[in-house]
C-alpha cells in the first residue's frame, strides 16, 4: 500500500521509486493494468513530473511498459516469457552459488545466516512483504560473494524483471509452496556454510525451477 511520503530517507526521486516498485511487485494493481498516475500523485503527496521519472525507471527494469501518449501499464508475462526467464536465471543462480563458495568469507557467512534466521521469523509471522524483501537480500548477498561484476550486472537485470513473478510464486499456496520454499532455503544455507560450490549450485537451480512451477501454476490460477 503506498502512503504519503515523508522526504526523510533520501530524495524524493529514490522515495518514490522504491514505494512505487514496491507497490506493484506486492501486486496491487493486475497484470497489464493501467498505472493511475493521478491517483498516485494525489496518494503520496507529489507532482506527475518525479512520478513519470520514476515510472521510466521501472520500465527499463521490466515492471512496466510506458504507452505513447498514453501513460503506462504493469508489465504482463506469458507463460512462455516465465520460462525462459526464469531458466535463465537458474543458471545464473547455479553459477552464482559455485563461485561464491570459493570467494566468501566467514563475515559474509554470518550476515546470510541472519538473513535467513530473520526471514524465518518473517515466514513464521506469515508476514510476506518482509519474508520477500529478505529473500531477495540473501540471493543478493551470493551473488555479490561470486565477486563476478559481469555476472552480478547481469543478474540484477533479469532479477527486476521477475520480482513481481516471485513474489506472486510465494503466494502460490499449492501443498504450501511458501514452506517449500522455506526448506530450500535452509537446504542452501547449509550448503553454502560447508562451501559446497557443485551442491549448492544444483540446489539453487532447482529452487529457481521450483519456484518458476509455483509462478506458472499462480499465473493459470489468476488470468
Amino acid at each position: 500500500m503506498l502512503v504519503p511520503l515523508t522526504g526523510t530517507s533520501g530524495s524524493l526521486h529514490d522515495e518514490i521509486l522504491v514505494g512505487l516498485r514496491r507497490y506493484l511487485v506486492e501486486g496491487n494493481l493486475p497484470d497489464g493494468a493501467r498505472i493511475p498516475e493521478r491517483l498516485l500523485c494525489e496518494t503520496m503527496g507529489v507532482s506527475r513530473t518525479p512520478l513519470r521519472e520514476a515510472l521510466k525507471v521501472l520500465a527499463a527494469e521490466g515492471l512496466v511498459e510506458l504507452l505513447p501518449n498514453r501513460g503506462a501499464r504493469v508489465r504482463a508475462f506469458d507463460e512462455n516469457d516465465i520460462r525462459e526467464l526464469f531458466e535463465v536465471m537458474g543458471g545464473l543462480e547455479a553459477l552464482a552459488g559455485r563461485l561464491a563458495c570459493e570467494h566468501i568469507t566467514d563475515a559474509e557467512i554470518a550476515g546470510i545466516e541472519q538473513l535467513h534466521y530473520d526471514m524465518y521469523a518473517s515466514y513464521m509471522r506469515r508476514d510476506l512483504p518482509a519474508y520477500f524483501a529478505l529473500n531477495q537480500k540473501i540471493h543478493l548477498a551470493i551473488v555479490a560473494a561470486a565477486r563476478n561484476a559481469i555476472l552480478a550486472n547481469t543478474y540484477a537485470n533479469f532479477s527486476s524483471r521477475l520480482q513481481r513473478v516471485r513474489y506472486n510464486a510465494n503466494r502460490e499456496n499449492h501443498k504450501d509452496r511458501w514452506g517449500e520454499a522455506m526448506r530450500e532455503h535452509e537446504h542452501i544455507l547449509e550448503a553454502l556454510q560447508r562451501r559446497a560450490g557443485l551442491e549448492l549450485s544444483d540446489i539453487l537451480f532447482r529452487h529457481l525451477q521450483n519456484k518458476r512451477v509455483a509462478a506458472l501454476r499462480y499465473l493459470g490460477n489468476h488470468p
